[in-house]
């Protein structure tokens, strides 16, 4: 892969390479903020090589204006999840995990296990059960909805199994009795199951005008079938944001939204769904706002964040900024099912505002000494992020969890780009189109590590996997970038590979583990940016330098100059510096 993009290579320009210069670093040190000398993250052992004596002591604190580490922010992922959320049955989000999912991936449940999860559900709606034990609405609502669209729609192998059928026949009559309404609409909408003549389901049409249009269009999606745009757009903004038991316009049943999310995704989104879902809510707040900057790239990662490997798109991001490539940032503080670590977690640890507004994350673009920015979907979208607890209990991911990727919160004066993670065949196309519907001038989709943006140095396994390997990238980018508008009539140059990082000089090794631990996370990163070469360093320059280059970035256009600038950036002491400074200017923000 000498060549990523086009069958010509590059016309590098004279001079065009960034020579490697390593630098000592002495003035961005970092040790151990006071009252946490239980992380140890720094001084932690992290290769052979011992790390830099380097740390955050007093003084630098005191010079960058950065606050001291909240000793009550926890330090693992999981932590993160707020306690007012009520917690799922796990008997029957086991079965949500093996039914609620895709016509070829479907476990259908043996009869020792759906007897189980269907006395479960008995013993809960009749309210024997109670706190974490019962079964709420919105688990009812997902799980019914799998069972609904795998009889009517999926192939004989992952339809129900003859346990399925049994528990059914055995536990219908009784669960009809004692289920609400809207449940039994979902598990039988055509009123025929089991023998059981029923009129709810056939009858059923919600409980107020909220509700009138989310039923109709269940009843198509529980068939197998499909929507339009409008159809899509039209329920989201009935329903949402989402505020079941309180008096207002807009509340519906936790049981018929689950069942909407989770059945559109099991019938496998169209293009029209998708870009309704990714479209519905972007006038929520208002028009973005417009940075001044020469090029921004928006990073989408998974929302639900990294449960075992290094996340390093945060660090990429301050490399990037040293030489002009802004980026933006966007997540959550916490989501399921992964329920990992995100960058809002971790610039909550290390002390950065991550209540920012787009306004504000402007402001920090254009600050030639920051040059980043991270935006949450609660200050951005806060309709979407009404969700985060009926995501825990649907189990799977619904179509946002694809759409939310390619947002922008904030747009450019000049070129933008945008990065999404993916990790299931198929979708990698589904989300160069919406990139493309953005109107952006360059797009790109990696199946890194968890299926986030993480490209690895790691050696491909020899075990044969299902879709695309590991670094397999797929992207677009204009040939006449000229203008910043009318991209619809840009000519684009595709292109797709997979990225070999022995061929650019790194060694094999496997990837860092953080294990759901932010604060292992923050240490693996801020050691590469320290100078500190080993895994995490590769990891952070080969993304950066990779993602210049396929996005086709002014100096970049040679992949070693790419990849050396990369390093200067980290070696010349600038990354970690505006990391500090995000840091600190906002914090100051407020």
């Amino acid at each position: 892969m000498k060549v990523l993009i086009n069958p010509e290579p590059f016309l590098s320009p004279p001079n065009s390479s960034f020579p490697y210069k390593p630098t000592c670093i002495t003035r961005f040190q970092l040790r151990p903020f006071p009252n946490l000398h239980r992380h140890r993250w720094i001084s932690r052992r992290l290769s052979s090589t011992p790390p830099p004596r380097a740390t955050l002591d007093s003084t630098t604190i005191e010079q960058f204006g950065i606050p001291e580490f909240d000793v009550r922010n926890p330090a693992l992922s999981s932590s993160y999840r707020s306690s007012a959320l009520p917690r799922p049955n796990q008997t029957v989000l086991e079965a949500q995990a093996r039914v609620c999912t895709g016509p070829t991936q479907t476990r259908p449940l043996d009869e020792q296990q759906a007897f189980k999860v269907f006395d479960t559900i008995l013993r809960s709606a009749r309210g024997e059960m109670k706190d974490e034990d019962e079964v709420s609405k919105a688990q009812l609502g997902s799980f019914f909805a799998g069972m609904t669209i795998r009889a009517n729609a999926f192939p004989e192998a992952t339809q129900w199994s003859e346990g399925e059928n049994r528990a059914m026949k055995t536990f219908w009559p009784l669960l009809v009795r004692v289920l609400p309404p809207e449940v039994i609409f979902i598990a039988d909408p055509e009123g025929l199951m089991m023998g059981v003549g029923s009129s709810i389901g056939p009858q059923y049409v919600g409980n107020g005008t909220s509700e009138m249009r989310l039923v109709g269009a269940l009843r198509e999606v529980l068939a197998g079938g499909h929507l339009g745009f409008e159809e899509v757009q039209g329920v989201l903004k009935d329903v949402l944001p989402f505020q079941e038991g309180h008096e207002n316009p807009k509340e519906a049943s936790q049981a018929l939204l689950s069942a909407f999310l989770i059945g559109q995704r099991m019938n496998r989104e169209t293009d029209r769904e998708l870009k309704a879902y990714c479209l519905a809510f972007d006038d929520e707040i208002g028009p973005p706002p417009v940075a001044d900057v020469r090029s921004l790239t928006h990073y989408g990662e998974p929302y639900d964040g990294n449960t075992r490997f290094f996340r390093s798109t945060l660090f990429v991001a301050a490399v990037r900024s040293c030489y002009g490539e802004s980026c933006l940032l966007h997540g959550v503080d916490w989501m399921a099912p992964k329920g990992g670590v995100t960058e809002e977690q971790m610039l909550k640890f290390m002390g950065a505002n991550v209540n920012l507004s787009p306004v504000k994350a402007k402001k920090l673009l254009e600050d030639d000494e920051v040059g980043f920015a991270y935006v949450s979907q609660r200050e951005a979208r806060p309709s979407l992020y009404s969700l985060i607890g009926i995501r825990e209990h649907i189990k799977k991911r619904p179509p946002l969890a694809s759409t939310e990727k390619v947002q922008q919160y904030v747009k450019a004066s000049g070129k933008e780009a945008i990065v999404a993670g993916f990790y299931h065949e198929g979708y990698e196309e589904s989300l160069l189109m919406l990139m493309k519907r953005r109107g952006v001038h360059s797009g790109l989709v990696v199946k890194g590590e968890e299926g986030g943006l993480s490209l690895t140095t790691r050696l491909r396994s020899a075990k044969t996997t299902r879709g695309p390997p590991v670094n397999y990238c797929s992207g677009f980018r204009a040939l006449d970038v000229s203008s910043t508008s009318g991209l619809s009539g840009v000519t684009r140059q595709g292109f797709s590979l997979e990225v070999n990082a022995k061929e650019y000089g790194f060694q094999p090794t496997d990837t860092p583990r953080t294990d759901r631990s932010v604060s292992k996370n923050i240490e693996f990163g801020l050691s590469a940016l320290l100078g500190e070469k080993g895994p995490a360093y590769d990891r952070i320059v080969l993304n950066a330098g990779v993602v210049d280059h396929l996005l086709g970035v002014d100096g970049a256009e040679d992949i070693s100059a790419a990849l050396d600038r990369a390093r200067e950036a980290i070696d010349s002491g600038n990354a970690l510096k505006r990391l500090l400074n995000y840091i600190k200017v906002s914090h100051k923000m407020g």
